[in-house]
């Protein structure tokens, strides 16, 4: 079968399925990329690190000007991830993560109610609406597959939406490919698997199918800040929006300074060929370039997915490509069960909306605070979370009261979600003066325990009991 075939194959079942035109076209071009053997690498010798922009914690926004620019900003989560990483099937934001500020309402009985991210997300900018005034519409990149349970979950909060604008719109979904031949691939086991999404640079081609950003303009808005769902760091911020709106620039992405434990995700850096800020994630690193890329003396910042863009711009840039902006491939090999290595293998074509960088003529950039970063991809980090290095204010702000420590669990017995809460049934171990927890073999954590220093669980496994200390012999 040629490949020309799997793509007929490919583009037939996404119209099928009622995929938007610009999605599909967007899969095309990818497609082409693909099969030239484009694998989207940016060699180090080709680009310069990018390395003076301006800092957050610098910036000298005047109140009303800060304020003007949150009044005409809008709020987008990604929220299209399953979570399947940690074993989960329904959306990783459903995931309870915190118990409520103590001026929230209790739980049934009295109990104290856990928060997932949703509700703290909803919190942050509810509470930013009653602070500043701002309309602060709040919308929601859902996709197939978290849509229902987060439009249900949300259901509690009828205040949400703004002036009839909608809570969410769908993202695109595309066919698995097989590896070997690049044609759609069928499992009867489970249909949903042969669908993956493209990729949070599908944001595009989401919106253009919606109309969400012509009905943002419509209501008075310019601006809109992106984000993912799983990063409660992001919170409404005025001061950003000042500096963004004064900057007159049509996209900006919030940058962090880089730390030792920093070895993955997307950096921004300059290309040689015509100075363009151009976006690499870690799939367009070269083998040979990744150690230049994690050093900090060279590259100081990381990507955090935040994003800010001009509403305007975007919309021009959405009508004149029709949705398909140029953005990089990124070839990610799979296998069509995720739960099951020895399925077929597939390869899923995929973007970073991050990308878009590279469009947007003028695009800028900002250093941000370490506390607009605080992504949960493994149960490593959610341990860190639900445990008393950070207080959930009542504004539902995630205030750091000591350094995140690494934590490295065993992937045997810590991996997977129902596994991890089951081992911490009595609540995450207290953390605040911890540099790091290691725990090899299957411990279960009793209440009140206290983790401290360069600590250290191994062996087989056992119950480390209530109130004990683990520290670098254990307890």
């Amino acid at each position: 079968m040629t490949d020309l075939t799997g793509l007929e194959q490919a583009r037939t079942k996404m119209t099928e399925a009622g995929v938007a035109p610009a999605a599909i076209e967007t899969f095309t071009r990818f497609y082409h990329l693909l099969q030239s053997g484009a694998s989207g690498m940016i060699r180090e010798d080709d680009i310069d690190p990018l390395v003076d922009i301006p800092n957050r914690a610098e910036l000298s926004i005047g109140d009303d000007e800060a304020a003007a620019a949150l009044a005409k900003t809008a709020m987008l989560k990604l929220n299209g991830g399953l979570g399947t990483s940690m074993g989960m099937d329904k959306a990783k934001s459903l995931l309870p993560v915190r118990v409520a500020p103590a001026s929230s309402d209790d739980g049934p009985a009295g109990e104290p109610e856990m928060l997932t991210f949703l509700d703290i997300i909803v919190g942050q900018v509810r509470a930013a609406r009653e602070a500043t005034g701002a309309r602060l519409p709040l919308l929601f990149m859902n996709s197939f597959r978290t849509r229902d349970d987060s439009l249900a979950a949300l259901e509690r909060y009828p205040d949400l939406a703004v002036d009839g604008l909608p809570v969410d719109f769908l993202q695109n979904r595309e066919p698995k490919l097989l590896a070997e031949d690049l044609t759609p691939v069928t499992w009867e086991k489970d249909p949903d698997l042969e669908w993956c999404p493209p990729g949070h640079g599908d944001l595009y081609p989401a919106l253009h199918a919606s109309g969400v950003v012509v009905a943002l303009l419509e209501a008075g808005f310019r601006y809109m800040c992106v984000s993912n769902s799983d990063n409660l760091g992001a919170t409404p911020d005025a001061t950003i929006a000042g500096w963004f709106a004064a900057s007159g620039a049509p996209y900006a992405a919030e940058l962090c300074r880089k730390t030792p434990a920093d070895v993955k995700g997307g950096q921004l850096v300059i290309r040689k060929a015509d100075g363009q800020m151009v976006q690499r994630e870690t799939a367009q690193t070269h083998p040979d370039d990744v150690a230049a890329s994690l050093d900090a003396t060279r590259h100081p910042f990381f990507h955090t997915n935040n994003l800010w863009f001009n509403l305007e711009a975007l919309a021009a840039e959405l009508e004149r490509t029709s949705g398909v902006l140029e953005l990089p491939l990124i070839r990610n090999d799979k296998t069509v069960d995720p739960s099951d290595p020895s399925s077929p293998k597939v390869v899923q074509i995929e973007s970073a909306m991050g990308a878009a960088v590279a469009v947007f003529e003028g695009a800028t950039a900002i250093e941000v605070e370490r506390s607009r970063f605080l992504p949960v991809k493994t149960t490593n980090d959610l341990l860190v979370l639900r445990s008393d290095v950070y207080d959930l204010t009542p504004d539902y702000r995630l205030e750091a009261q000591a350094l995140a420590p690494l934590v490295d669990l065993d992937k045997d017995h810590y991996k997977l979600i129902d596994d991890f809460t089951q081992r911490f049934a009595a609540g995450a171990p207290s953390l605040r003066d911890a540099d790091s927890l290691t725990v090899r073999g299957d411990w279960t954590f009793g209440s009140g325990v206290r983790v401290e220093g360069k600590a250290q669980l191994t062996g087989d496994g056992g119950t480390v009991p209530d109130g004990a200390t683990v520290g670098p012999e254990g307890f």
